[in-house]
């Protein structure tokens, strides 16, 4: 059951919805009762079976609480032992059931192994390694540990917070006026998970993208390459309205995903404002530190090059983590390119100013960067190759 991608789904939120907001008005809606309605729902979610053969269909849940447990295992043993476990050694076993299924196209054998969940789980538990190896995070309570790495809110797609902020929230608690001002919040952004999901983009999709569908004219692929981004931005941040309300309903203040990337006057900045968690997560994960161990190990003589390296390293594995295929990796060193295009621009024009700030220029950035976008999204949809 996809999360938020039907109205059974929303039937099934009903039986942890109603007892959360009456457990709310008495100011009792904490993390033991989030808990159990986490245990609640991706117990169903998670009934479907998996034919790894002919015999052998063990029930989801089973393969995904085996994760869990894996992921468990190496946060709490590093935690103990950081010094001596060597931190790309738990970085790969953390990553090495993401990367069998990343895989598994190639390997029918492993194409049993996918589940809900499994690289936003992935990417919290990485983020806590992170922390770990760092130094900013000392201890890990196993409660809130469980509650942060399966929250099912976010399970699927996100947003991707971080330990240490959401810890905050889920050992707040909340008065019956603090848990009325999460209502009201989650009841607006549901409506708006409604009318961005279930009508725009559902009517950008029947009346636009499924006429465009065989066609592959040039003219065809410009109106496809618009339509998708529309219904792309609306589908998804559909479904991110659902995930933060759902959130704040539960007391998790969960980031927002998205700020008008369509108002960004440069690509830099479009990045800080779509899918805004997964490509901060991106940032400090990947292109932070990745010129952090090129400037003090003096990797490049070119003062820009490691800033350029890590860029292409990190939209490299952006591309790579939404599939193995090659349109998606080269959707990831376009965006690469682009970013790297714009800082050369951009220190160009801090020297020369042949290119003003002024209100009609703001306008013409803000096209060009809407057009840049979309056409990387058309590489991205992969009808280039149909």
């Amino acid at each position: 059951m996809l999360p938020y991608g039907d109205f059974t789904y929303f039937g099934l939120l009903l039986y942890v919805v109603v007892p959360t907001v009456l457990l709310g008005l008495f100011g009792r809606a904490n993390w033991r009762w989030t808990l159990i309605a986490t245990a609640i729902v991706l117990s169903v979610q998670l009934s479907g079976r998996l034919n790894f053969s002919g015999t052998f269909d063990p029930r989801e849940i089973w393969l995904f609480l085996g994760f869990g447990a894996w992921q468990t295992g190496l946060a709490y043993a590093f935690l103990r032992w950081r010094g001596k476990l060597p931190v790309s050694l738990v970085i790969g076993l953390s990553l090495l059931p993401l990367a069998l299924v990343k895989v598994a196209p190639f390997l029918p054998a492993l194409s049993a192994l996918k589940f809900l969940g499994l690289s936003y789980i992935t990417f919290r538990s990485l983020d806590v390694l992170f922390s770990i190896h760092d130094g900013v995070l000392k201890s890990i309570t196993f409660t809130t540990w469980i509650g942060y790495l399966f929250f099912f809110p976010c399970i699927s797609s996100g947003p991707i917070d971080r330990y240490r902020r959401f810890e905050k929230d889920w050992l707040k608690e909340r008065t019956r006026g603090e848990f009325l001002d999460d209502l009201d919040f989650a009841i607006a952004r549901t409506f708006r998970g409604f009318l961005y999901k279930f009508i725009i983009a559902a009517l950008l999709h029947a009346h636009w993208l499924e006429p465009l569908s065989k066609d592959n004219s040039a003219l065809g692929l410009a109106k496809y390459a618009y339509g998708y981004t529309f219904y792309l931005f609306f589908d998804f941040a559909g479904y991110t309205a659902f995930a933060v309300g759902l959130s704040r309903l539960f007391g998790i203040k969960t980031p927002e995903n998205f700020d008008r990337p369509f108002l960004s006057k440069n690509i830099r900045e479009f990045w800080s404002r779509w899918h805004i968690s997964l490509s901060f997560w991106f940032r400090d994960h990947v292109h932070m530190r990745f010129m952090l161990a090129a400037t003090k190990g003096k990797w490049f003589k070119g003062k820009h090059t490691a800033n350029y390296v890590g860029l292409f390293l990190t939209f490299g594995l952006m591309g790579i983590w939404h599939g193995l295929t090659w349109h998606y990796i080269f959707y990831g060193l376009y965006h690469a390119a682009l970013l790297c295009g714009y800082d050369w621009f951009s220190r160009w024009n801090k020297q020369t100013k042949r290119w003003p700030d002024t209100p009609f220029v703001r306008v013409v950035d803000m096209v060009l960067t809407f057009h840049a976008f979309a056409f990387g999204l058309l590489i991205f949809s992969g009808k280039l190759t149909h």
